[in-house]
């Protein structure tokens, strides 16, 4: 566990980077490294939070389904965010791979003796929930867009924002961790609606599709000109 820290792609941006080498080298000996498949589930609705953890790479899910069986996806976890019961319910949610991902795991015991021991990974892991939190409101905040293409944009850009490792500067080129029905189920669109947004914005050039998912944005100035249209009207 402690060689994957020392390589751990996460490793300046995750909570536990306020920590000394000696504090990590401690901590990390009581968490597991867990890969899950695109599909898997890390937590299900009802679990016990006997669990915690933060994700090294991929993108998780945070979803609920109705009586019905239709899914509604209420956020995203991207690198470096935390997910467990610490400062967040997930009782009532499924955590579930969108893509193929690694995390950093503990029991719950663990790390609530963890943050006894270490006051400040208590404080940081509350910062990084709280910057979850405005990410999460940010996303829920689509569905009130007042078009389609208000929509795709602004996910579009925010997924761009989400694959960086930098706060200030989205990548240019990315991977969808999304299906088109997986975006379609979060922005209250259908699926038809948000292939034709895509083929309008590759006609347009404001992006290039590479493969199934491959992104690349060329030109984000018609991406945040639609994100922001439906802000400056209210």
């Amino acid at each position: 566990m402690s060689n994957a820290c020392a390589t751990c792609p996460v490793r300046d941006r995750a909570a536990c980077a306020v920590l000394s080498e000696a504090e990590r080298t401690t901590l990390v000996t009581a968490g597991h490294t867990r890969d899950l498949k695109r599909g898997e589930t890390l937590f299900h609705a009802g679990d016990e939070g006997t669990a915690c953890a933060t994700l090294v790479s991929g993108v998780l899910k945070i979803s609920s389904v109705s009586r019905d069986g239709d899914e509604r996806i209420l956020a995203l976890v991207h690198p470096a965010g935390f997910v467990g019961e610490m400062f967040q319910p997930f009782a009532n949610y499924d955590v579930v791979a969108l893509t193929d991902a690694r995390l950093c795991t503990f029991s719950q015991n663990d790390m609530e003796n963890a943050i006894s021991r270490y006051p400040v990974l208590a404080h940081a892991l509350l910062r990084r929930s709280q910057e979850d939190l405005h990410t999460t409101r940010q996303l829920l905040e689509l569905t009130g867009k007042n078009s389609a293409s208000e929509k795709v944009s602004s996910l579009l850009l925010a997924l761009a924002q989400a694959a960086s490792e930098s706060p200030c500067h989205p990548v240019r080129e990315f991977e969808l961790p999304m299906t088109r029905g997986e975006m379609a189920n979060m922005l209250g669109l259908t699926i038809e609606t948000v292939s034709r947004q895509f083929s309008k914005m590759e006609k347009s050039g404001a992006i290039r599709r590479s493969g199934v998912r491959g992104i690349e944005i060329v030109d984000p100035a018609p991406l945040r000109q639609a994100s922001e249209s439906s802000a400056a009207s209210d």
